[in-house]
């Protein structure tokens, strides 16, 4: 072969005269020579050597190839943008000020605490109240109403119980509970030996209560919606305020706190969330004593909701029908 300037060479000699190949060349000499006078020849640096791939030629007038990112989305906000066009550095500050108003507009969630859950059930008997206070446990009988009280422990229950077979149970958190209670109650009696079943369940009254995160101007609150609020400070602190659809009455103070009675826990939900943008209009910022006062009833009541609720496997399963 024919060199360049000086001759005929071979092609290791035309591929040492290349730069930056001198150090390669002499390397690859000195191993297949069998030169063993310097480290370059060790056994690792010749398996380096044979594992070399040639490398693509690339054209002066060629440009290389663009490199190729596996850049996560949740990544982007990294990517410096100092090279960008205006035009995408303007869309880039309107998505974030989009995203940073959506963060800020989202309601604060509100607790909603159910405190009592009055329901009534029959026990489709005749009930004798002096035996039934002789023989029952945890019983009392009140003769001036005509009843006698029972009380349970888990759920903490307290039943009203008629002689006509006429059961109320009071003191009960949830709708589970309070039908977990009645059967109970059926049992015990039916452990008295009259023949006890349960029927007519249904849920009477429920009692909830929920804290806003902000104080409210209730004689302002009042006097927009007369039509359905009543507010006399000299007989009750609070407004009351009635709902047809859901139905529904709420005691309305001006701490924030509302008292909802429903005929149902959904009723209770619907009711809270109709009245809270009515009432956001005339929120006004709390006091310290007022916050610590907000946090602390909070903090109860998640305690509260995580001591879970007791099973109901113990019940018979005659007094399901």
């Amino acid at each position: 072969m024919a060199d360049w300037k000086t001759g005929p060479r071979t092609v290791l000699e035309n591929i040492a005269a290349a730069p930056g190949n001198n150090q390669l060349f002499q390397i690859s000499e000195m191993a297949a020579t069998g030169d063993s006078t310097t480290s370059a020849t060790t056994p690792r640096q010749l398996q380096h050597i044979n594992n070399l791939t040639p490398m693509h030629m690339v054209e002066l007038d060629q440009k290389p190839p663009k490199m190729q990112t596996d850049l996560a989305p949740s990544r982007i906000k990294d990517v410096h943008t100092s090279d960008l066009p205006q035009e995408i550095k303007e869309e880039v500050v309107k998505v974030e000020e989009d995203i940073s108003d959506e963060v800020t507009d989202v309601d604060p969630v509100i607790d909603i605490m159910i405190n009592n859950v009055v329901s009534s059930f029959s026990v489709s008997c005749h009930l004798d109240l002096r035996n039934i206070a002789r023989t029952g446990n945890n019983v009392e009988f009140r003769r001036e109403n005509g009843m006698v009280t029972m009380k349970i422990r888990r759920p903490p229950t307290t039943a009203s119980i008629w002689s006509s077979g006429k059961i109320t149970c009071t003191g009960s958190t949830s709708e589970i509970q309070a039908k977990t209670a009645a059967r109970r109650v059926a049992r015990a009696i039916q452990k008295l030996g009259y023949n006890a079943k349960f029927k007519n369940f249904r849920i009477v009254n429920v009692l909830g209560t929920c804290t806003m995160p902000f104080a409210v101007k209730i004689t302002p609150f009042s006097q927009k919606f007369r039509n359905r609020a009543s507010y006399e400070p000299e007989l009750h602190p609070g407004v009351t305020y009635k709902i047809d659809h859901p139905k529904a009455t709420l005691k309305i103070f001006s701490t924030g706190s509302i008292t909802v009675t429903a005929p149902s826990v959904n009723n209770v939900q619907s009711a809270i969330e109709h009245i809270y943008p009515l009432v956001n209009e005339f929120g006004k910022a709390r006091t310290e004593e007022e916050m610590a006062e907000y946090w602390h009833l909070k903090a109860r009541r998640q305690l509260l909701h995580d001591d879970g609720h007791d099973s109901d496997s113990d019940i018979p399963a005659d007094l399901w029908n």
